[in-house]
């Protein structure tokens, strides 16, 4: 590889990282500005226009925050949780691909960080690895409540990985490959002339199920259990204060985003959209602004989900996880095999 080629390699990867630590600021401003509307409140407003500087203001004051750690805490333990959570969020976004291709520097690049053949299965690898960092929180901080919390996020996520599992399973049958890049060029074109083929219309019970699982796996509302205030205090995290607690909360944000950027992805077409043909550079920055704004519309969805729905009683959470969405993902799984024999997909 030449000089040139490493450089579009680390700028594939390097520039969307960058791009969400940019963007996490201004989702903390939308989801504090979205709860004060939905809930008929102001929000933020007083520092800066709007409450725009809120988040910089938030982030200043976490800087300056002292790091207490409790004295009978395993110190190693519990400053690595943070970094593991922080570390198997950002690491999973490089194999989404969040464009079609750019024409640069007189070459075709592709507009993904690592266009791997086993992309789906390396995504739900770097995911399990998020509640090792939950866990390690709540064991190390030597705490019963932070301990109950990451032992119910533990048992949360491998409820919920199963169907979430199951539900893709379904995409990967109908386009035949673990690559990401395959699944979204399988999802190019129309019936009819003017439906997309997007996974979302043949697998729409494998979308709803996978929607209702990635709350789950992200910990958010009606599936905050492991941070349960009303009985755990703040759950896994009540021990961590000042930039340690703040690695928790960034790494809650940036699941977020790679949640919804898997989720168009496998059911939304990923880049694409009907009547859309990617060329040149222009073409290539179009499908990124296509990627983005479908994405930014599930991003607003976690929002307005939390600030709606009430939290699930533990055993209700356990319940449909096990008695509902993994049973439903075996039939869509089996719906989307049908359709695959019969040749419709």
């Amino acid at each position: 590889m030449t000089a040139a080629d490493w450089l579009f390699l680390a700028l594939r990867i390097l520039l969307p990282l960058g791009a969400i630590l940019v963007v996490l600021p201004v989702l903390l401003w939308a989801e504090r500005r979205g709860a004060g509307l939905i809930q008929d409140r102001p929000g933020p407003n007083r520092v800066g226009p709007f409450g725009l500087m809120q988040p910089a203001a938030d982030v200043v004051k976490f800087f300056f925050k002292e790091a207490f750690i409790p004295a009978s805490a395993d110190r190693a333990l519990y400053l690595l949780a943070p970094g593991l959570a922080v570390f198997s969020a950002l690491v999973t976004f490089a194999v989404i691909p969040y464009g079609s291709s750019m024409r640069l520097g007189g070459r075709d690049v592709p507009l993904v960080g690592a266009d791997v053949s086993i992309g789906v299965l390396y995504v739900f690898a770097m995911t399990s690895l998020s509640v090792y960092g939950i866990v390690l929180a709540g064991w190390s901080s030597n705490n019963k409540f932070s301990l109950l919390g990451g032992i119910r996020s533990g048992a949360q996520i491998i409820s919920y990985e199963l169907a979430m599992t199951t539900a893709a399973a379904g995409v990967i049958l109908t386009a035949g490959s673990f690559r990401l890049t395959d699944i979204v060029e399988a999802q190019t074109g129309t019936w009819l002339g003017f439906i997309p083929r997007w996974n979302a219309i043949p697998q729409l019970l494998g979308f709803v199920i996978f929607l209702v699982a990635t709350y789950a796996e992200t910990n958010r509302t009606p599936f905050d259990l492991p941070e349960a205030d009303a009985e755990l205090v703040a759950g896994y995290h009540t021990e961590y204060s000042a930039m340690n607690f703040a690695m928790f909360f960034m790494a809650e944000y940036v699941n977020m985003i790679v949640a919804s950027a898997l989720t168009v992805t496998l059911f939304f077409g990923g880049w694409s959209f009907p009547g859309f043909r990617p060329e040149g550079l222009l073409g290539g920055i179009a499908s990124v602004l296509i990627f983005l704004t479908k994405t930014a519309f599930f991003v607003w969805l976690f929002i307005w989900v939390r600030w709606t729905l009430p939290r699930f009683r533990y055993d209700q959470l356990l319940r449909l996880g096990w008695k509902v969405l993994l049973p439903l993902a075996l039939v869509n799984l089996f719906w989307a095999a049908g359709l695959v024999t019969l040749g419709v997909l």
